[in-house]
């Protein structure tokens, strides 16, 4: 996944080995992370599959129970391991993961810091972006969530990227050795107006810092605090909604308004007409997904201000 050590590098151009962590596929909504094993056996509703056949298989490949069925094997990506990963607390999406990275202007070389490592999700995001010279130091109050982080971050092939400190940031602040030299700041904190001060003097100038609040009062106090020593402050709620696309046939089930969709060629002789029917009535369709995911929280931005 990541360009750390070349001869532990987990991409898909490299094969598997005993002691990978591989995402194990069945379907966009039903995956899981698994750490390989040469004499383990994983059992699902697909039947027994053996670890010793994914050995030395390419990631992304296709591999088969002993009923013939099949799961893919994936690389533990970013993006694939915040659907999987256990939820020690809340974590963040996708959609804010992106949308932090790209608002935080975090490139390769950057130096970040974050306060709130919780589950790891986006912190795993924030090492590969500030990968292969960055680096990321994350902070916790609490030490047996940090210790479990430090294992997935292990797993995942980031460990060398990111260091995980125990510390109290909303009531003792950053430590004074990065003055001046953080890149991007990000706070997930109760009470993140509290920490914005310290915070301010770890920014280089002209560094950004985020703030991620699940209430509209924590946004409201931060962005008070925020005024004093940044400028550029500006406040997001992303929703996202995805859509199935697939395959349907078009008959009287389906409805536009009540009445049944027109079908123009329901005159086919006798002869082959269910053949024809099954053709002419399948078409593509598009829907939104059942389960949209509602609100997480609110995205603040804020752009340290430039001494004169």
């Amino acid at each position: 996944m990541l360009p750390t050590d070349p001869t532990k590098k987990i991409s898909f151009t490299r094969c598997i080995t005993d002691g990978d962590l591989v995402i194990v596929y069945e379907r966009h909504d039903a995956m899981k992370a698994i750490k390989v094993c040469e004499d383990s056996v994983l059992q699902n509703r697909f039947g027994v599959f053996k670890h010793s056949d994914w050995i030395g298989k390419p990631f992304g490949s296709k591999v088969f129970s002993n009923k013939g069925k099949f799961v893919y094997l994936l690389a533990p990506t970013p993006e694939l391991w915040t659907l999987v990963l256990s939820h020690r607390t809340q974590i963040l999406y996708i959609a804010d993961i992106s949308f932090v990275i790209m608002y935080l202007e975090i490139v390769p070389g950057c130096l970040v810091l974050e306060s709130g490592t919780g589950s790891g999700s986006l912190t795993t995001s924030l090492a590969r972006a500030a990968a292969p010279t960055g680096h990321v130091y994350t902070f916790d109050f609490h030490e047996q969530r940090a210790a479990s982080v430090r294992q997935d971050f292990e797993q995942t092939g980031v460990s060398s990227l990111v260091t995980v400190r125990i510390r109290d940031i909303q009531g003792e602040g950053f430590p004074d050795e990065f003055l001046g030299m953080a890149d991007s700041v990000f706070l997930d904190l109760p009470q993140p107006w509290l920490t914005i001060p310290s915070a301010g003097k770890m920014l280089k100038q002209d560094g950004v810092l985020c703030s991620f609040s699940p209430c509209i009062e924590q946004v409201q106090r931060t962005c008070e605090s925020l005024r004093l020593n940044f400028t550029d402050i500006r406040t997001f709620e992303i929703r996202l909604r995805t859509y199935e696309v697939r395959q349907g046939k078009m008959d009287g089930s389906l409805d536009n308004g009540g009445g049944s969709l027109p079908c123009k060629r329901k005159q086919h002789s006798i002869e082959g007409s269910n053949e024809q029917d099954n053709q002419s009535s399948a078409a593509v369709m598009a829907r939104p997904c059942g389960e949209a995911k509602g609100h997480t929280g609110y995205l603040t931005f804020a752009r340290l201000k430039c001494l004169s």
